[in-house]
């Protein structure tokens, strides 16, 4: 038997994020421009605080809805005229919102960038939303719910949130809205929810690419000088947990061959101090490919193709989750070997070979991340939503490297909770339900999918 020994790593390159440069204008947009010279492109970015976590209570959905709104025409130009005005120039309009922000986005060739940037501002500051348009998006997001729920993956996601946080988070209910909910938007809510939101003092526009500070400025002051003035509202955020007691959801679906597993619980807001602890000890327990999770799972015992556990970031504390599925037969003992990682995890140090592979990871992808004008304005939308530091990008690598195997263990110990898991299974509770029984997994509840 042959006996292949990981390359060692050689030294680490030295990398800089690009220089950017950050002011606020006089109507109160936030501007951050970073030139990046490498070829003749730009990107700009703009991102607004009104995320879904703005929603009014009963207006789930809203948020997208509005921010796909925007591509369906202005007070000059009607939709189709916009797409055809942006593909003259090269170029397509994006636009979305997750829970923290609603953002548009075009990349085009620099000397189409004022041109394109006048376009965008127009499109941001004086959309119609025509009601033909809105009741056609709302008709496309509930195809993709009826979709959804009768797809495990999907129903497993949704079904995790709605089971882990109380009812009272917004983060308890679905980001692009329900069934019930979107169907009771109007076009009259879309309106007031962008009249109530869509600010200058509220709006981040991010230049990315072959630009100067002065021509971001003068550029930006021109076509955005319509965008009305004000901030909007702060919402006040809840993200505790439905119960703080082990459970097991049981979703049923008749004659599942298989069962898709969520476990996980409420995990930390993005701004935690112990971010890059938390970081390295996660890709050891089932970040990677190579991760304790995934080998145990798949390599060990063969359950799964696949297993991965994550924390998702966001201003408020998002979850941790550990995701996998699995033959139903398989599905208690799938469940246990999880359980068993996340207490080992907790119950001593890791390998020094375990932190090597993790730390070589995440300092080697870092870099390849942000090699477009595009890429490197998402991540400083990240920076800017989360109020990270100026210097975030160009400390990154020395952070994951000073992560050491005892604050590893110190993470895991301070923010894995056992106790307040989680289980969702959707799958043939006729085939699973007698094998999950055992008071280790928690309460056992079984619902209709």
């Amino acid at each position: 038997m042959v006996t292949t020994l990981r390359p060692k790593s050689g030294p680490t390159r030295r990398y800089h994020f690009p220089e950017f440069h950050d002011a606020v204008l006089p109507s109160g947009i936030r501007l951050v421009t970073a030139p990046v010279k490498k070829l003749p492109l730009a990107t700009v970015l703009v991102i607004v605080d009104a995320g879904s976590v703005n929603e009014p209570r009963g207006k789930e959905g809203i948020a997208s809805l509005t921010a796909a709104g925007l591509l369906e025409g202005t007070s000059q130009l009607d939709g189709a005229d916009l797409a055809e005005k942006f593909e003259q120039l090269g170029t397509s309009l994006e636009s979305g919102a997750d829970w923290d922000s609603a953002f548009v986005k075009i990349t085009t060739l620099s000397d189409k960038l004022e041109e394109a940037t006048r376009l965008l501002g127009e499109v941001i500051s004086s959309p119609v939303f025509p009601e033909r348009e809105i009741e056609r998006l709302k008709a496309e997001r509930l195809a993709e719910i009826l979709q959804l729920e009768t797809e495990p993956r999907g129903l497993a996601d949704e079904k995790f949130s709605e089971f882990l946080y109380s009812p009272e988070s917004r983060y308890s209910r679905p980001d692009e809205g329900s069934t019930e909910s979107v169907s009771a938007l109007s076009r009259e809510d879309v309106d007031q929810f962008y009249r109530s939101n869509y600010r200058s003092g509220a709006t981040t526009v991010i230049v990315a690419g072959d630009v100067t500070p002065e021509r971001a400025r003068a550029m930006v002051l021109g076509a955005f000088q319509k965008w009305p003035a004000g901030s909007a509202q702060k919402p006040e955020l809840t993200a505790t947990a439905r119960t703080n007691s082990r459970r097991v959801h049981i979703v049923h679906k008749p004659e599942a061959s298989q069962s898709e597993l969520r476990v996980g619980h409420v995990g930390l807001p993005r701004r935690h101090p112990d971010f890059f602890p938390t970081m390295v000890m996660n890709a050891v327990l089932g970040g990677l490919f190579g991760s304790r999770i995934n080998l145990n799972l798949r390599e060990v015992h063969g359950y799964t193709y696949g297993a991965s556990s994550y924390y998702d970031w966001r201003r408020g504390a998002g979850p941790f989750v550990v995701s996998t599925a699995v033959e139903s037969e398989v599905t208690s003992p799938a469940l246990t070997e999880i359980l068993l990682e996340i207490d080992r995890i907790r119950s001593e140090k890791i390998s020094d070979e375990e932190l090597s592979l993790a730390r070589d990871y995440l300092e080697g992808v870092f870099p390849i991340r942000y090699e477009t004008t595009a890429a490197i304005a998402a991540a400083l939308a990240i920076q800017v939503i989360h109020d990270l530091p100026a210097d975030y990008y160009d400390t990154y690598r020395k952070n994951i490297r000073n992560v050491s195997t005892e604050a590893v263990l110190e993470a895991a110990t301070t923010h894995l909770h056992p106790p307040q898991l989680q289980t969702v299974i959707v799958g043939d509770a006729k085939m699973i339900q007698g094998s999950l029984t055992d008071p280790k997994f928690g309460d056992l509840i079984v619902h209709n999918a």
